[in-house]
């Protein structure tokens, strides 16, 4: 119930504008988001980098319905490219970005899907440049099919174009066979959006079995999976299908967000495994601020005193 009502205010403007102007949300946010700038998310990233972890940054916003905000969006992730490989920061896919369909023109009401791919491509045209990759965000239920569309239409010309699949959706074993074959940059979640019983799995119980048997399936192939998770249970789980599948530590990697469980991400590092921290920047930090207190609840003590707080 608590995960539900989370996951309705990340919508809800009325709840955005009480939490954006509590005193104290800037502390929070600057828990889990780099920065406003591009110059603040390729210093987070260097850190990162410096302590042995691997990033990928989203540029935060979403949903948008105006053109030029599209092409704002895909100019800004340009530049970041740019900046990271000038700074040696992008080489070999050390750093690299991940884009939300929505944020590029996906939700246009005329050829909505045809400028998020257009606008995709002119990222990857920006990451092959600098020495990096990109990875397409999975969203909202009713997005699965045009972004598997947009992400197969481009691997022709981009074969590591990354995707992303989300076990709460009761399809995403069937979508991880799809996309099982040789090359096949895949990132696993849980997922963080709201979505009808016909569409998702019902309990947590029942998203962590689904992500069970998708990893089985990514780890059983040739292609390259990116495990996103922070559970300890699916941590030891993904380290021992390494071992039954004979995977090196090369061969998939871990991934969690900025901000959760750094201790951990740390220590996964140290063992040779390779970790790549979700980097967020953006002063459009809102929606995904909130679903990530939906995604772990624990967290919700800490913001509710900040928004109770009068300094």
């Amino acid at each position: 119930m608590l995960r539900r009502t989370l996951l309705a205010a990340s919508g809800s403007d009325r709840a955005r504008r009480l939490i954006s102007s509590a005193p104290l949300t800037r502390g929070v946010v600057n828990r889990y988001v780099a920065g406003d700038t591009t110059a603040q998310a390729v210093q987070v990233t260097r850190e990162l980098l410096e302590r042995g972890l691997l990033v990928s940054l989203d540029y935060l916003g979403e949903d948008t319905t105006d053109p030029e905000q599209a092409a704002a969006v895909t100019a800004e992730y340009t530049g970041l490219l740019a900046q990271l490989a000038g700074a040696g920061l992008a080489q070999g896919g050390a750093a690299e970005v991940s884009v939300k369909p929505t944020a590029v023109g996906l939700h246009l009401p005329e050829h909505g899907e045809k400028t998020a791919a257009a606008h995709i491509e002119r990222i990857c045209v920006a990451a092959r440049a600098a020495g990096t990759t990109v990875t397409v965000d999975m969203e909202d239920h009713t997005h699965v099919d045009a972004t598997l569309r947009i992400v197969r239409d481009l691997r022709g010309d981009y074969p590591d174009l990354g995707c992303v699949i989300q076990s709460q959706l009761r399809r995403s074993a069937a979508d991880c066979r799809a996309l099982a074959h040789a090359g096949s940059r895949v990132r696993l979640c849980k997922g963080a959006y709201d979505a009808p019983p016909e569409a998702a799995c019902g309990s947590r119980a029942e998203v962590d079995r689904s992500y069970a048997r998708c990893l089985r399936i990514l780890m059983a192939s040739a292609g390259y999976p990116m495990l996103a998770t922070h559970d300890p249970r699916l941590i030891r789980i993904i380290a021992a299908q390494a071992v039954l599948t004979g995977r090196a530590s090369a061969g998939f990697e871990y991934q969690m967000l900025y901000g959760i469980r750094p201790a951990e991400q740390l220590r996964l590092a140290a063992t040779g495994a390779k970790v790549r921290v979700y980097l967020p920047y953006g002063s459009d930090w809102y929606g995904y601020l909130v679903r990530r207190l939906a995604e772990r609840p624990a967290n919700l003590a800490f913001f509710l005193r900040s928004l109770a707080s009068r300094r």
